[in-house]
């Protein structure tokens, strides 16, 4: 069991962002884990009919199948570590297993054009 699993099991185990949780995220991505963290708290995880975006300080993320187009991941992140995720996808991981996403009916993608 890796690092990740162990908290995302935390976590479902929990059912809500507990602090011993907290420590392991933290333990595992450093500042990332921070950062998503409080994106969590902040309700900043919202889920459309097409994609999870994660909302920044600055700007939009969109999530896919546990993967993201920051330039963190694209430049940064080894693609061969599983534990080695940019804060958007930890973020993510986190709402979804304590029922955290804030939840839109709507496509992200017709969204988009209005931003």
């Amino acid at each position: 069991m890796t690092a990740v699993d162990e908290w995302e099991t935390a976590l479902e185990d929990a059912g809500e962002l507990t602090s011993g949780a907290v420590d392991r995220i933290i333990a595992t991505h450093g500042d990332r884990g921070v950062k998503a963290v409080e994106a969590v708290g902040e309700r900043r995880i919202k889920e459309y009919r097409d994609f999870t975006v994660v909302v920044g300080h600055s700007e939009e993320h969109v999530v896919e199948n546990e993967t993201c187009e920051c330039e963190d991941s694209r430049y940064n992140l080894d693609p061969d570590d599983p534990s080695e995720l940019c804060w958007h996808v930890i973020a993510t991981k986190i709402a979804r297993r304590i029922d955290a996403l804030d939840y839109h009916d709507m496509w992200y993608s017709e969204v988009r054009e209005f931003l």
